[in-house]
């Protein structure tokens, strides 16, 4: 019990000399983030998400049977469109691998200014959004997950990946003492899913029972903190921003 509140304390608070410094809490934000973005685009946009491709995979597979409610279209559009961002997070991973600040900085800065796109375009669409406001949000948006998600998997802190958590579900079983494997790292994992839990919560909250763009309106507050606190942070070159 002490170690899962050490992990949990460890991931929000992390010490000043920890091997990844502030990444795990401003992860656990992105991760908040994807929450948010997946309940605006599965609950506004139609059935589609614009993180979780594994759903848009499935989606897409019932959308060719035939099944009412799913698109074929939606779903390529948010597939390919998460693909080039995965490629742009890949190629600025590269560019920025020997400094996680600016790497995360410059990352959550070109997300923002996505999901700021992705504002003005929620606030001017009709009600339901439909046609090319669909699209255009769908791309925008999934763009920026792309670039997330790159970003996450180069930063490698294990087991905050922003926008998957079939693993980490897994691994809290599977690596359980329970299960006779070696500590299953719990607190870490747990405050993940609820990080992610907490964003879908909230951004179906606001989507039913007040207005469609606020859950994108925080997602792009967030994420300019998050930029902001990465840039501040790496600054004085602490041993954290080494990939070693």
């Amino acid at each position: 019990m002490n170690a899962f509140f050490a992990e949990l304390r460890q991931t929000i608070v992390p010490d000043r000399d920890s091997k990844h410094g502030p990444l795990p809490p401003l992860l656990l934000a992105m991760t908040f983030v994807t929450g948010l973005v997946d309940a605006f685009s599965y609950l506004v946009l139609g059935h589609v998400f614009v993180a979780n491709m594994t759903g848009n995979v499935v989606f897409f597979g019932f959308a060719l049977a035939g099944a009412r409610g799913f698109s074929i279209t939606a779903s390529l559009v948010a597939l390919a469109a998460f693909w080039c961002g995965a490629l742009a997070g890949g190629r600025i991973g590269a560019s920025l691998s020997s400094h996680r600040g600016r790497l995360m900085s410059g990352a959550a800065s070109i997300e923002a200014a996505l999901l700021a796109v992705a504002v003005a375009l929620a606030a001017l669409s009709p009600s339901p959004v439909t046609g090319v406001y669909r699209y255009a949000l769908i791309v925008v948006m999934a763009v920026a997950m792309g670039v997330q998600n790159a970003t996450a998997r180069r930063l490698a802190v294990p087991d905050l990946t922003t926008t998957v958590l079939t693993l980490t579900i897994t691994g809290i079983a599977a690596d359980s003492v329970v299960a006779r494997g070696r500590g299953s790292v719990a607190g870490r994992r747990l405050i993940a899913v609820f990080a992610m839990l907490v964003g879908a919560l909230m951004g179906a909250l606001l989507v039913i029972h007040v207005d469609l763009v606020y859950p994108l309106v925080i997602a792009l507050v967030v994420l300019v903190i998050v930029a902001i606190t990465a840039q501040r942070a790496g600054t004085a070159d602490p041993k954290w921003v080494r990939d070693e």
